[in-house]
């Protein structure tokens, strides 16, 4: 077989992995959520804390039976919570018949896996329930692609950890002689370590092939005005998506339910062509090698002239997630991209939660995509911060009125009065066209 015909062979093969896709089945159906505080948090931040990682248990279809947290400033290195405190914990779950324990950090392969040796605690980490939910979440190849680069990077330190499992179960292998050898885990690591290396190799290739596409599907729209929707996962950003475009995207009040960018064309008040995508929503510690994952789908982000940040000002909580989502932005190159700050769900807000967002952001737009609620005042927003828009009143004389036709394609036309000499009108118009109708301002 010659190289050529490998990487064919490959290519075939890693297609049918992802054509085979099926959702992940769990088998722990209950769970207790743990998170470790230093003495200077305050409560509600932690309970805050807590109560999200519920909702991403919920999405991921486990039942929580209890939340808890353990107050110290540095975290055990072999057990990350101290060891009293585990088995007190371990003790809950057995009475609560919880039979999962959710850390609400990643934790490293050596801390789970002396969780689970020393205190008998089955144990997952928040990265292991947000790639379970991207992984239920994923439709279409590029996103499939992308959830199982980032489960390959997450599983490959880990994979002691999963042998582990295995050696302890059949107990351990010796020799004739009667020495001890090494378990069948130790072989099978090395030989699963190879192939998730080579997988990560493919998928990192195919991947590379799609951003190439995408670049230069880019410069092929270089001209083209782009919007993109950013903002905390479950903020509405789908909603409004569907409210602008009539695109028919769908809507769920689930984390994480958008994983795929989709984009339509937008019409705005002026002639020139905007472009709008929606994005994968973000969160709180959202694993690094998952934000590398979707770098094909985060290109939308990187590549627009105006980001339109979505909020959920419903929720308490809503300041925490834009700085969020900023620091994301950060990591992603994407921070120095004009921002538009969209509150939305207004209609689900109390006045007091409004009155706060407003002090706190008094130039943003505050909007109900669900109801369609003061959109004519965001689109002019965009007007005027994608097309710098000018509100001018015009004197066209009939010797000119050859402009009149342009006008009406490049302008939004507010008043057309037809005079003895020529028309007067008042329109809102592009900052780049003034120049062709200067002379004729008054």
């Amino acid at each position: 077989m010659n190289h050529n015909d490998y990487d064919i062979f490959d290519d075939l093969e890693l297609e049918t992995q992802i054509d085979d896709w099926e959702p992940l089945a769990s088998d722990e159906s209950t769970a207790f959520l743990a998170a470790l505080g230093s003495q200077a948090d305050k409560p509600e931040a932690l309970e805050a804390s807590l109560s999200e990682l519920e909702r991403l248990a919920e999405t991921a279809n486990i039942d929580v039976l209890g939340k808890y947290f353990q107050r110290r400033n540095k975290q055990e290195k072999g057990t990350y919570f101290g060891k009293g405190w585990l088995e007190d914990i371990h003790q809950k779950m057995l009475q609560a018949g919880a039979n999962l324990l959710i850390v609400n950090e990643e934790l490293s392969p050596m801390q789970a896996r002396n969780i689970e040796r020393d205190f008998e605690i089955r144990v997952i980490d928040r990265t292991e329930v947000i790639l379970s939910i991207f992984h239920n979440h994923a439709k279409t190849r590029e996103a499939k692609l992308q959830v199982k680069l980032a489960e390959l990077e997450y599983q490959l330190p880990r994979l002691k950890k999963l042998w582990g499992h295995f050696d302890k179960e059949r107990g351990s292998v010796r020799s004739s002689g009667g020495s001890a050898t090494r378990g069948m885990g130790e072989k099978q690591i090395e030989i699963d370590r190879r192939i998730i290396k080579r997988d990560i190799t493919r998928i990192n290739h195919t991947l590379s092939s799609i951003i190439k596409q995408k670049i230069t599907q880019r410069k092929q729209r270089e001209k083209i005005k782009k919007i993109c929707l950013v903002g905390y996962t479950n903020a509405g950003k789908s909603t409004l998506f569907n409210a602008l475009t009539d695109a028919g995207v769908l809507v769920e009040d689930k984390l994480f339910a958008t994983l795929d960018s989709t984009t339509r064309q937008l019409k705005m008040d002026f002639g020139g062509n905007v472009v709008i995508s929606d994005t994968v929503g973000f969160i709180s510690n959202l694993p690094h090698h998952l934000v590398a994952s979707f770098k094909a789908t985060l290109m939308e982000v990187e590549d627009a002239d105006l980001l339109l940040h979505v909020v959920d000002c419903s929720d308490e909580h809503f300041q925490d997630y834009i700085e969020q989502v900023d620091k994301v932005l950060e990591e992603i190159d994407a921070a120095k991209i004009s921002q538009l700050l969209i509150m939305n769900k207004t209609d689900q807000a109390i006045s007091s939660q409004l009155d706060i967002a407003r002090k706190l952001h008094p130039d943003a737009v505050f909007v109900s995509a669900l109801k369609q609620e003061n959109l004519d005042l965001m689109r002019q927003r965009i007007d005027q911060m994608l097309f710098q828009a000018l509100s001018l009143n015009i004197f066209l004389p009939y010797t000119e009125a050859r402009l009149l036709s342009w006008l009406h394609e490049k302008a939004k036309i507010i008043s057309e009065e037809y005079q003895d000499s020529g028309i007067s009108l008042s329109v809102v118009i592009s900052g780049e066209d003034r120049y062709q109708i200067e002379k004729f301002i008054v």
